[in-house]
């Protein structure tokens, strides 16, 4: 049993094999409203939905999935891409974990893939969804999470983006997902040498398209490196 001290209540340690079972509604969503919501799903810890003033529910849209680093948060993962958002027209989620960090870097999958497919199955319900432009990504254990989720659940990410990852540990691969990844050749948090340049070889040797750009700095997400992605992105549609 695990505890949260700052909601005072005890918290059932749930144990999860990471598959999602949440899927974009075939009919589309429902008009929902515009502009930067909280989730109000998770309490303290909650997360943000982007939806730009350019969304039509008659026209389903991509919807990118960004998880944040240890101890980071929505905005934080917000701030990076909510003007590519506007620019690009997809909406833009940002759940925040349960802990300080992911699930899987404390031992194993749980209460954030409850967490994440109860945000999901929300924002489904209230949102056209294009089913084949659903895009998992996030930032330093974020990129970690989402690469090892993404490649448990391909079936549901057509598109992973992993910005300076620290490992990729899928138990299984189900579907073909591309994938972006990044990391800076100064990063002195997590060391391209140690990460990407392990995880990325590993990837294609299984047969997944990965595109890998190295940047010369350090644990960030530089705003080209950022545009390059959803540029990549949206090349990549089928």
């Amino acid at each position: 049993m695990a505890y949260d001290g700052a909601r005072g209540v005890a918290l059932q340690t749930l144990r999860s094999d990471g598959r999602l079972t949440a899927r974009p509604k075939p009919a589309g969503g429902e008009a929902g409203p515009r502009g930067l919501h909280p989730l109000g799903l998770g309490g303290r810890r909650d997360g943000l939905l982007y939806v730009p003033e350019g969304y039509r529910p008659e026209q389903p849209a991509a919807l990118v999935v960004m998880l944040h680093g240890a101890g980071g948060n929505a905005r934080q993962m917000l701030g990076v891409l909510q003007d590519l958002a506007d620019a690009e027209g997809f909406l833009l989620l940002s759940p925040e974990s349960r802990g300080p960090t992911w699930d899987l870097i404390q031992g194993d999958y749980g209460q954030d893939v409850a967490f994440l497919d109860q945000v999901l199955a929300d924002v489904f319900t209230r949102y056209a969804v294009d089913p084949e432009r659903v895009v998992l990504g996030g930032f330093s254990d974020g990129a970690s999470y989402a690469l090892s989720l993404g490649l448990i659940n391909g079936d549901l990410f057509r598109h992973l983006i992993a910005f300076s990852p620290g490992f990729a540990a899928a138990r299984d691969t189900l579907g073909e997902p591309r994938l972006f990844v990044s990391h800076g050749e100064k990063d002195a948090v997590l060391p391209i040498a140690l990460c990407s340049r392990r995880i990325v070889p590993q990837l294609e040797a299984v047969g997944l398209e990965v595109r890998y750009h190295e940047f010369k700095g350090g644990h960030v997400i530089p705003p080209e490196v950022a545009r390059e992605a959803i540029d990549w992105l949206r090349a990549g549609r089928r």
